[in-house]
């Protein structure tokens, strides 16, 4: 498959790349700096360099791909307004390139309980851009899987995760949200549902297949 991640330098995104490209998958990554470029190309995918913030043409940007992945985000350093250019408006761009390019498949990496008003004004602004994406998404006609998963970790991946469509919170490493998005991508019973994600004690596909049944 070939498949395009806007986002491509984020950390839940290189280890995507890295098990994707050992699949035997075609990934163009979607950066914004061209200092990104080498690291990319180390994994084995091809840098694109395009903002989400600033450039214009991103149907382009995606080339022939099949199916796209929403990692990117402003990071927790960022200030309110690109909580709204990034979190949100980036991913509503997303799924206006992908509807122009007539690609089907879109996988939203989201976050826990982002309709649940909390923390600091910039952080509540963070939750409202990331819901309303969301929301744009689970309405836009496209072949959606929304993964939200807890308090990301930088600690090796355990394998083993809770999958529901509400979970308490939790905390999970990203190496096992790259695990979880890749499993998704190939899994057509993932089509149209969205699910928090945390560490826990079933693995992958038996957690996937519990939540959708098949």
């Amino acid at each position: 498959m070939k498949i395009a991640i806007l986002g491509g330098h984020g950390k839940i995104a290189r280890h995507l790349q890295t098990l994707l490209l050992k699949d035997g998958h075609q990934v163009r990554s979607l950066i914004r700096q061209p200092d990104q470029e080498a690291a990319i190309q180390a994994l084995g995918a091809e840098p694109v360099l395009f903002d989400i913030e600033k450039d214009q043409d991103l149907p382009a940007a995606l080339g022939d791909a099949e199916a796209v992945v929403f990692a990117a985000g402003a990071g927790p350093g960022s200030g309110a307004d690109r909580k709204w250019t990034v979190d949100r408006d980036g991913a509503l761009k997303l799924i206006e390139a992908a509807e122009a390019k007539n690609i089907k498949r879109y996988l939203m990496i989201s976050a826990m309980k982002v309709e649940e008003p909390r923390g600091n004004e910039v952080f509540q602004i963070y939750l409202q851009a990331k819901a309303e994406a969301d929301a744009a998404l689970r309405t836009s006609g496209l072949d959606f899987t929304i993964v939200r998963p807890g308090a990301l970790l930088d600690e090796a991946g355990t394998g083993k995760v809770a999958i529901a469509p509400s979970l308490p919170s939790g905390k999970i490493p990203r190496e096992d949200v790259a695990e979880v998005v890749r499993a998704c991508l190939t899994n057509p019973s993932t089509i149209g549902v969205q699910f928090d994600l945390t560490s826990g004690d079933q693995s992958i596909p038996e957690a996937l297949e519990n939540l959708t049944g098949a």
